[in-house]
């Protein structure tokens, strides 16, 4: 097993038992993948890097991720604490937000720092905190039981500033975005004090999926529908062939045509 890819397994050992997972060697140099929490070696997953498989228990049974997503694109999020206000905020707009992820193909999975046996429990206040009644509706994705932090530690999503009543760093908000080939394809980090934005992630799905298909970019505040831009490397001629439904260039000041609107193909 070749963890250089990640960490220093000596350092990382020293502090929480052995990880129960492979991780995948890769051609970029450690020195360029890694940061560093209270002297232990972190990874640093970068774009298009090969998102690490493992084997988890969760609310719903033993995963292994990649097995789990299949072809799907899939949403790893995790949270400081079970039974915390913000984290139950956010699992319940996710849960409200389940189908629009559905129809983009899309699994989602939770993570957090407690026991599975918590995590049953919790599921039943979030479940509370959408509906009326708590028997209406079930939690529709899984939750990671990450008690002993192996995976926080090896995915890099510890928060140094926000710690348990141990003293111990309590995990950040972090957003995975994974796509059917198994790559990162966007990553987010909220600090425990800042709930995230579920709506915006599902925006982000949207580009990245058609982006993943065309050669367009999308701009500032772009819902689906809106006009996308042109990318600045392709030729006019070339612009004019692929859209037909027309090119749009500002003008401006600098004379320069690099701002090319196309109505989304």
């Amino acid at each position: 097993m070749n963890l250089n890819w990640v960490y220093h397994a000596v350092a990382v050992r020293a502090w929480f038992p052995p990880l129960y997972f492979a991780l995948p060697a890769v051609t970029r140099p450690t020195a360029h993948r890694t940061k560093h929490f209270h002297g232990h070696s972190m990874p640093g997953l970068l774009l298009g890097d090969v998102f690490p498989d493992f084997e988890a228990e969760t609310t719903t049974g033993t995963i292994k991720l990649h097995e789990f997503l299949g072809d799907s694109w899939g949403i790893l999020f995790s949270h400081p604490r079970d039974y915390t206000p913000v984290c139950t905020t956010e699992l319940g707009r996710a849960a409200r937000l389940s189908t629009e992820f559905s129809k983009r193909n899309v699994k989602m999975i939770a993570l957090s720092v407690d026991f599975l046996e918590d995590h049953h429990g919790w599921a039943k206040d979030i479940v509370a905190y959408n509906c009326e009644e708590s028997a209406c509706c079930s939690l529709p994705f899984p939750i990671i039981a990450d008690s002993k932090r192996e995976l926080a530690v090896a995915l890099g999503m510890l928060d140094p500033d926000e710690k348990d009543k141990d003293g111990m760093p309590l995990t950040a908000r972090c957003v995975f975005i994974i796509g059917p080939d198994k790559k990162l394809k966007l990553s987010l980090l909220y600090p425990a004090t800042t709930g995230r934005n579920f709506d915006e992630i599902l925006r982000v799905v949207d580009s990245l999926q058609l982006t993943a298909g065309k050669r367009v970019a999308t701009p500032a505040d772009w819902k689906p529908g809106n006009c996308v831009m042109v990318p600045p490397s392709m030729s006019e001629e070339e612009a004019a062939s692929l859209f037909p439904a027309g090119v749009y260039t500002k003008d401006l000041p600098s004379g320069k045509k690099y701002l090319r609107y196309t109505p989304q193909p």
